[in-house]
C-alpha cells in the first residue's frame, strides 16, 4: 500500500481516507482502522500500549498504520482526535462507557430477574444515547429519501438481524410501501431478489460476524445497479462496502448477550419518518396546483 505524502488535516479527513483505502490495508491494519473509526475518543486519550491491546496488535503496527497515512508517528495521529475533543468539549466516548459498564456488570454474579432487567435497561440506554450521536441528521434524511424514491423496497437480514429486518418489512407494508421481505425460506434466496431493478432499494441489516447471505444479496443488487441502504455496526463491514448509504448502529452487549433495542429504534424512526413525509407530498402537490390553475 502506498503511503500518503501529506497527512490528513482533521479527524474527518482521516476517516474519509481510511474508508477510501480500507480494502488495500493488511489484516492487522484493518483491525486498527476499525478501532479508529469506532473509538475516536479512546484513540485520542489512551496510551499506545492500551490501544495496541484493544486492537489486538503490536504497538509497532499502530505506528505503521499512522505512517501509512502520512503521519510522522502515532502521537501525531492521536493529536488530530485530541484537538477535536478539546474544541468540542466531548464527553467520555461510548466505547469507554460500555467498558466501564461491562466491568461493573461482570464483577457481580447473576442475581434476581429484576437485577438482570436493570442491567439490560442500563446497557440499552447507553446504546440508544449513542445512536442519537452516531446517526447524523443528513444520513437519516438521505435514508428516508431512498425509501421514498424506491419503486419497491426489498428487505433482508439473517440470524440476529432477522427480527429487525422482519419489523422493517412489516412496518413498511403497514404504511403502504411496496415491500418484499427476503427470508430465504426453502432455499429461495436468490429467486426472491431476481426481479430487483435500479428503480428499487435493498435494505440490508447485518452485524458481526455478518451473514454471508446478506453480502451475496448486496452484491447481486449492486450488479443490477440497485441502491442499497445498510444498517450495520461499522462503515467498513462487508455489507457496507457496496452500499449507497450506511447507518451505523452499535448495540449494547450485556453478559455476552447483544441487544437489538437501538436497531429497532432506528427502524421505527425510518418508517415513521417515511410515513409522515409521504403524507406531506400529496398535500404539497395540491397547494402547487391551487397556485397554478393552468397546471390543472
Amino acid at each position: 500500500m502506498v503511503e500518503l505524502d501529506t497527512p490528513p488535516a482533521s479527524a474527518e479527513e482521516l476517516r474519509a481516507a481510511i474508508l477510501e483505502r480500507y480494502d488495500a490495508l493488511s489484516k492487522r491494519l484493518k483491525q486498527i482502522a476499525r478501532y479508529v473509526l469506532d473509538e475516536p475518543n479512546a484513540l485520542a486519550l489512551e496510551t499506545l500500549a492500551v490501544l495496541a491491546e484493544r486492537c489486538g496488535v503490536q504497538p509497532s503496527a499502530i505506528v505503521r498504520f499512522a505512517k501509512s497515512f502520512g503521519f510522522d508517528g502515532a502521537s501525531q495521529m492521536q493529536r488530530l482526535f485530541r484537538d477535536g475533543l478539546l474544541s468540542g468539549n466531548a464527553s467520555l466516548g461510548y466505547g469507554e462507557r460500555v467498558r466501564q459498564f461491562s466491568q461493573s456488570v461482570n464483577s457481580k454474579s447473576v442475581g434476581k430477574p429484576s437485577q438482570v432487567l436493570a442491567e439490560f435497561v442500563e446497557g440499552n440506554v447507553l446504546a440508544l444515547n449513542n445512536l442519537d450521536d452516531a446517526v447524523g441528521a443528513k444520513d437519516l434524511e438521505a435514508a428516508v429519501k431512498l425509501i421514498a424514491a424506491a419503486e419497491t423496497v426489498y428487505v433482508t437480514g439473517f440470524r440476529r438481524s432477522f427480527p429487525v429486518a422482519a419489523y422493517l418489512a412489516y412496518s413498511l407494508h403497514q404504511v403502504n410501501k411496496k415491500t418484499v421481505f427476503i427470508d430465504g425460506i426453502g432455499g429461495m434466496l436468490h429467486q426472491q431478489i431476481h426481479a430487483i431493478t435500479r428503480r428499487d432499494l435493498l435494505i440490508a441489516v447485518s452485524y458481526r460476524p455478518y451473514a454471508e447471505e446478506t453480502v451475496q444479496l448486496i452484491d447481486q443488487a449492486s450488479a443490477q445497479r440497485c441502491k442499497v441502504l445498510s444498517i450495520s455496526d461499522s462503515p467498513v463491514s462487508p455489507v457496507a462496502r457496496s452500499s449507497t448509504l450506511v447507518l451505523q448502529v452499535r448495540e449494547a452487549e450485556i453478559r455476552k448477550f447483544r441487544s437489538l433495542s437501538a436497531s429497532m429504534c432506528l427502524a421505527q424512526a425510518l418508517v415513521i419518518s417515511y410515513a409522515f413525509a409521504s403524507n406531506e407530498r400529496p398535500r404539497d402537490t395540491a397547494k402547487a396546483s391551487t397556485r397554478h390553475p393552468s397546471n390543472k
